[in-house]
């Protein structure tokens, strides 16, 4: 194992058995305990969840926060929910991934060029992290981004994301968020605004997912790669 690769084992060791924000402790734990039928009987994760992918990412992709019945459930990632599956099926067509589908840790998924994870590392109540609980989480994404140090693109899935890189990056004046918006960062990097790809946008039309692999061509196409 290379330096990078026990910098990043080193994050996600934090990761997981952080118990900085009191409501998602117990909102994680709540929602384990009581899952919809679809999901009764899985053990769930219920921890914070650290990132995943390619110790050589060029591409850091940010979601909003984990998914109560995805990420706490199966503990990866962006991994086990409607917004997976669009993800994922993007990075696929993009190259940055093996499959087009992430529904469990041990499904075979592998990023090239890729790394994955969210602003905050909890499931929230409604999907609605607090501002001090995104203050909570920013010091992992800073860390994540030492340690993966070939990044050169950061795709924020939506508003909430942006908003959070943008402080961690310390961006002044504060950019405005757009679906395909972009700001270069004080380290050089370019964050890339995409709407959320969350089953309300999707189904709504907002996000398509031409809008969505043309935001990943221009991702691929900041970060160098072929």
């Amino acid at each position: 194992m290379g330096a990078r690769e026990e910098a990043l084992g080193r994050v996600g060791g934090r990761v997981v058995v952080c118990t900085r924000c009191p409501r998602l402790v117990a909102w994680r734990r709540e929602v384990a305990q009581e899952p919809p039928p679809r999901f009764a009987g899985e053990r769930y994760w219920a921890r914070p969840v650290p990132g995943f992918g390619d110790p050589a990412a060029r591409v850091y992709v940010l979601g909003l926060a984990t998914a109560a019945h995805g990420g706490n459930r199966t503990g990866r990632a962006l991994t086990g929910n409607s917004t997976a599956d669009w993800l994922t099926a993007a990075l696929h067509r993009a190259g940055l991934a093996n499959q087009a589908t992430s529904v469990a840790r041990d499904d075979g998924l592998r990023l090239t060029g890729a790394w994955t994870a969210s602003a905050v590392r909890c499931p929230p109540p409604g999907n609605r992290p607090t501002p001090q609980e995104r203050d909570h989480c920013l010091p992992y994404l800073t860390e994540e981004l030492d340690a993966l140090a070939d990044v050169a693109v950061l795709v924020t899935l939506g508003a909430f994301a942006w908003d959070a890189a943008s402080r961690q990056a310390g961006l002044r004046p504060r950019p405005a968020f757009g679906h395909g918006a972009e700001a270069v960062r004080p380290d050089g990097r370019v964050q890339l605004g995409c709407y959320h790809p969350s089953r309300q946008n999707t189904a709504t039309g907002l996000l398509t997912e031409p809008m969505l692999d043309a935001v990943f061509r221009r991702a691929v196409e900041l970060a160098g790669r072929p």
